[in-house]
């Protein structure tokens, strides 16, 4: 997992800090789906699709290098499916 920095504004950290039961992780968490909702992107396949995309050898670098949305990301792990492999080809 890799950890990032969210500025928050003094009003936030008082009261996380009244309340430190608060999972502010989730409510990050949280935000980003409601953002995915509003673009019509599902987690669920986001995620498939993330996981197909590692197994078929993609760096997590890569992955982002090469897409810059969903429809990117779709289409990164469907044409690589469609590419035969090396012991699929026949010689003629």
């Amino acid at each position: 997992m890799i950890t990032r920095s969210v500025t928050i504004e003094e009003i936030d950290d008082l009261y996380l800090m009244w309340n430190d039961h608060i999972n502010a992780s989730a409510l990050y968490r949280r935000a980003l789906r409601d953002e995915m909702d509003v673009r019509d992107i599902d987690p669920d396949e986001l995620r498939d699709f993330f996981q197909r995309a590692r197994e078929q050898g993609y760096t997590f670098e890569e992955i982002a290098e090469n897409t810059s949305r969903f429809a990117d990301l779709q289409s990164l792990v469907e044409d690589q499916q469609c590419q035969p492999t090396a012991g699929d080809a026949t010689d003629e």
